[in-house]
């Protein structure tokens, strides 16, 4: 900032001399005693906190995060003084000093740029003019020792003006150090000669160097930190859009034009007035949520992460809106700076690189700004399906700056030519661009052509998602639709989502487009299967890029976007049949996930209800490509085998009943059929034991018992009938659907499935699913279907007969479940910032045989065993288990029957149950249960 800061509340550096000074008083003048040196030390420490309390008050006052920065780096600069000068008058005093006895305290990195976060480090060189001396070590010793003391992190080097001038040279760290190099005491005179050679032995002719380098750094980190940034998490200090990116534009432009604060730049010509403006915006809006993390965190934090979020949304005063909480306000606030940064930077950035590419010796850089036009080179060639527009150097440019005022379409025009010709667009159109984004108003949004042009974009195949990406980062794509205007840099305050609404809207139509191309048949074999069926692509292409269009509304945003898309579709030139399709598929776009991870899909009354919702097979197929895409651009690792696994289930078994070659065959028919199939599979069996093994099971089994799962049944229940186990086991590994299978059978008991849950969670495997079926003779065979860990097969099968173990530890009653749950069951640190309410639904018309309870809640670990004791409690038996995790939300799905195998019919009973599973997911504790016993 331009006007000076006061900063006289913050320290009294003289005071603290006198009062340090008196301190020496009774040992004659000297504070080399190690009392004297605790109560030095006492002294400092105090003035540090009390100059740190007066900076954070402003902070939270005034709100400026520059201004703290500032006042803390001040505080620092004073205490350091106050060091050095208490160092040379009373520890290593010298009445007459050589030449080479002299030292000047420099600030380098980020200290030298004059700001400091709470935990940030503190970097010092401590500049000599020759080589050292004793009595350099000595004060250099003490000063740091001061510091670490203090419990200060000091980045510290010790050099003569020489070596600074020739690691400069070499090593491109300390070169960009030295660049923001500030004096801060001892004898400026050494400090300046530094500056004189640095210009003249290091940065003379060496811009393009510089440069280089510095965007090459940047993109490394860039890949580090992950290329979006649009992170839910994000790393403020190095995260792309973060503080290191205005680090790096004022790095490249100071070590060029050498100017020593932003604010020249203008004058300069590198910033434009209004360019720095946002600048300062930016770099002052990073600082405050910086500085506000450290003080709060109590460390040098740079991550955003959930637990704090909320905190630092009330620090910086963001209240609650209608559909946005006060935590989604802020950091949409937090995204949007950083697109500014991305702007200010890649119109610096990119315009010295492309300049780079083209004159790598050259150190003028004349044409360095995007505002200074030159004339078209000869290298320039006109694109003749898109008059107004040139093609250098690979990047397409506008032919004279009033391309768009003559012609608004252009704005839209030049993205679908930049797709089709696989060009990027020039730095100086893309600030063309910038300037005219007014033109985008209701007329052009009307224009058919502009809509034309728009939907070749959206359906290409070519690269849709980074034209998209580029349109939305251009500022163009929030107008022209402006209901996606809405969403850009909005952020939704949960674990599921890992990017803004904007980003996985585009990137889900790069997974479409992935699909379509063929890339994720090894993932995806049906979506990509079926996409190639589909009879009008352009339908799932517009309701991809609007499925969540309506975040951040009151309204559901499922029927608010199908109300969009029946608005904005026909502008988008779609006939009304293709309208219809589009809403119908945004307003049902999660139906398909839901019902495949939290229904039971062996209940005939699952499909039928599903095949309900959908009514044609064209819809089946688009909803099924929709949600594969939608589920994968959530973030890496959300789409897993299981889910695809399930997906398909539901679409398989759905098909036959929207073709019409749904079997019509009776329940008792199907189950003939069902035991005739498995008995062919057993002809190595007596005909007494294959009779009387069928036997065994109740029509519900043979229901759903898929042939595979049967016949390993079968052969589990039989090797333990010849061994006259009570208890066993089988672990079957699925690779490809990412879980391992595991079958218990043991004796029936209403706390059967709890004791298996409590075991899981103790070896720390992941339930996602559990089919349970009893036998006639009154034992249990149970599957659990747990995530897998461990990429090779044979190492994920000992995985499992490790948790299997346990589990017949538990049911043995050798291990006491309840105390390991006790002490495992803690929540874990990103948890703690998520309030879910308890919601427990119980429904008796999602299935015919059984009641059907929905558990929804904040998860937790041992969650699921805390439901499985409830529901065991509660005299229910459970005939699955269903279970999902979407970040912090768990929806756990339990299709139960009371112990005579009815549904639960009563009103009384079914309060009953919710009450008691509410209090499970709240964590309201139940009085401990034995474990199952072994004569059970």
């Amino acid at each position: 900032m331009s006007h000076p800061l006061d900063t006289s509340d913050l320290i009294d550096a003289d005071a603290l001399r006198e009062r340090l000074t008196a301190l020496t008083a009774p040992h004659d003048g000297l504070g080399t005693d190690r009392k004297v040196r605790s109560a030095v030390l006492a002294e400092l420490k105090a003035a540090m906190r009390a100059g740190r309390e007066v900076a954070q008050a402003h902070l939270r006052r005034e709100g400026g995060g520059l201004a703290c920065a500032r006042r803390l780096s001040h505080l620092q600069d004073e205490l350091i003084r106050v060091i050095y000068d208490f160092a040379l008058a009373h520890v290593y005093r010298i009445t007459n000093p050589s030449s080479a006895e002299r030292m000047a305290v420099v600030a380098v990195g980020g200290y030298g740029r004059g700001t400091l976060a709470p935990g940030s480090d503190v970097d010092l060189l401590f500049l000599l003019p020759y080589k050292q001396t004793p009595w350099g070590e000595q004060v250099v010793e003490y000063i740091l020792y001061m510091l670490w003391d203090l419990g200060l992190k000091v980045g510290h080097a010790t050099r003569n003006i020489e070596e600074c001038v020739r690691l400069s040279r070499s090593d491109m760290t300390i070169r960009t150090a030295i660049l923001e190099a500030r004096f801060i005491w001892g004898e400026e005179t050494l400090f300046q000669e530094l500056q004189t050679r640095f210009d003249a032995d290091v940065v003379a002719g060496t811009s393009s160097e510089f440069i280089a380098a510095k965007l090459a750094e940047r993109d490394d980190r860039h890949k580090r930190q992950g290329m979006s940034r649009y992170l839910v998490e994000p790393n403020i200090k190095e995260g792309k859009g973060g503080l290191r990116d205005l680090n790096t534009l004022f790095w490249i432009a100071k070590y060029h034009y050498r100017v020593r604060r932003q604010s020249e730049l203008v004058s300069k010509g590198v910033l434009s007035r209004s360019e720095y403006k946002l600048f300062v915006k930016c770099e002052d809006f990073l600082w405050a949520v910086r500085c506000h993390l450290h003080f709060l965190t109590g460390r040098p934090e740079e991550r955003l992460s959930f637990d704090v979020q909320r905190e630092i949304a009330i620090r910086l005063g963001y209240t609650q809106h209608p559909g946005l909480k006060d935590v989604e306000r802020f950091m949409k606030h937090y995204f949007l700076v950083a697109k500014d940064v991305g702007d200010l930077t890649r119109i610096l950035c990119s315009a010295l690189e492309a300049q780079h590419v083209k004159s790598p010796h050259s150190t003028g850089f004349t044409g360095l700004m995007l505002r200074l036009k030159s004339p078209r080179g000869p290298s320039a060639q006109p694109i003749r399906e898109a008059p107004g527009f040139i093609v250098e150097n690979g990047r397409i440019n506008a032919a004279s700056d009033m391309v768009f005022r003559e012609d608004p379409v252009n704005l839209i025009r030049v993205f679908q030519v930049a797709d089709r010709l696989n060009y990027i667009l020039h730095p100086e159109l893309m600030q063309l661009i910038h300037r005219s984004l007014s033109l985008i108003n209701a007329a052009l949004r009307d224009n058919p052509e502009a809509n034309r042009l728009f939907l070749s974009i959206l359906t290409s195949r070519n690269q849709p998602e980074a034209t998209l990406r580029a349109m939305n980062e251009a500022g163009v794509l929030g107008r022209f639709v402006p209901d996606f205007g809405k969403v850009v840099a909005m952020m939704q305050f949960n674990m599921y989502h890992h990017y803004t609404v904007d980003e996985h809207l585009i990137r889900s139509i790069g997974v479409l487009a992935e699909i379509e191309r063929g890339g994720a048949e090894g993932e995806n074999p049906l979506a990509s299967q079926l996409i190639k069926s589909i009879q009008n692509r352009r339908v799932l292409y517009v309701a991809m890029f609007l499925h969540d269009i309506a975040k951040g509304r009151p309204e559901d945003h499922s029927i608010a976007g199908a109300k969009i898309a029946r608005k904005v579709c026909p502008r988008f030139g779609l006939s009304a049949a293709e309208t219809d399709t589009v809403a119908w598929l945004i307003e049902h776009h999660l139906d398909m996930s839901t019902y495949a991870q939290s229904r039971d899909l062996s209940d005939r009354k699952t499909i039928t209800d599903f095949a309900q919702i959908v009514q044609s097979l064209e819809r089946l197929r688009l909803l099924l490509i929709l949600t594969v895409a939608d589920i994968r651009a959530v973030g890496p690792g959300v789409f897993n085998g299981w889910k695809g696994q399930l997906l398909r289930t539901l679409y398989y078994e759905c098909e036959p009943h929207l073709t019409g070659g749904h079997s019509q065959l009776t329940r008792k028919e199907v189950v003939a059929d069902a035991k005739e199939r498995l008995l062919e599979k057993l002809t190595h069996w007596t005909t007494v034991e294959r009779q009387s093994y069928v036997g065994r099971h109740y029509p519900a089994y043979w229901m759903r018992a898929e042939i595979d799962r049967a016949v390993s049944h079968a052969e589990l229940i039989r090797r333990a009938d010849a061994r006259n186990e009570k208890f066993a086991a089988e672990v079957r590994t699925h690779a490809f659907e990412g879980v391992t299978e595991i079958t218990i059978l043991a004796p029936d008991h209403p706390r059967l499935l709890s004791s298996i849950a409590g075991a899981c969670f103790v070896t720390g495997a992941n339930i996602v699913d559990a089919q349970i079926d009893t036998t006639t003779d009154g034992f249990a065979l149970d599957s659990i279907f747990v995530g897998r860990e461990l990429p090779d097969d044979a190492d994920e099968r000992r995985r499992g007969e490790r948790i299997t173990d346990l589990i017949l530890k538990t049911l043995r009653g050798e291990t006491p479940l309840p105390e390991h749950i006790a002490k495992k069951a803690t929540m874990k640190g990103r948890m703690k910032a998520f309030r879910v309410a308890a919601e427990v639904l119980v429904n008796n018309s999602w299935s015919d045989n059984y009641t059907v309870i929905e558990v929804s809640g904040l998860d937790r670990p041992g969650l699921l065993y805390e439901l499985t004791r409830a529901i065991a409690g509660l005299n229910l038996n459970i005939a699955s288990a269903h279970i999902s995790t979407f970040g912090e939300r768990v929806v756990d799905v339990f299709y139960v029957t009371d112990l005579t195998g009815q549904k639960i019919a009563n009103i009384s009973r079914q309060e009953t149950i919710r009450e008691r599973l509410t209090e499970a997911v709240e964590g309201k504790p139940e009085p401990a249960a034995a474990a199952v016993p072994a004569s059970a």
